[in-house]
């Protein structure tokens, strides 16, 4: 599975997070959980102070593909959607990544062709 996103660790629990501006963390499950409401089905909630957080991080999973750095920003079956992380554009037109904005290059990049598929936290 790709993550690309913040975590938290709640009760020694890792969840997926999104922490908001009134200073609360939102906290999301796959499964019915103690104390979450269900969104929808696979989709369960539950908010917290931030004070009851014990750890928030940001995940993104890079890699290389082609000899060049990338964010994985996506996937699906066999393919992941790389976002060009080596920020020249005669690299990116060389490649031919999509650009999808000023500086911002994406391409679906064949699993099998990806090398060093890593988590990075910050």
């Amino acid at each position: 599975m790709i993550r690309d996103g913040y975590v938290a660790r709640w009760l020694g629990r890792e969840f997926e997070a999104a922490p908001g501006a009134d200073g609360e963390i939102r906290l999301y499950a796959p499964e019915p959980t103690d104390g979450f409401e269900e969104l929808r089905a696979g989709r369960f909630r539950r908010i917290v102070p931030a004070h009851e957080v014990e750890e928030l991080r940001y995940i993104r999973t890079t890699c290389s593909w082609r000899g060049e750095p990338f964010v994985v920003v996506g996937e699906h079956e066999t393919w992941l959607r790389v976002e060009y992380a080596g920020g020249r554009a005669p690299v990116a037109t060389r490649l031919g990544l999509d650009r999808i904005d000023h500086g911002v290059w994406q391409a679906w990049a064949p699993r099998g062709e990806v090398e060093d598929l890593r988590e990075e936290f910050s």
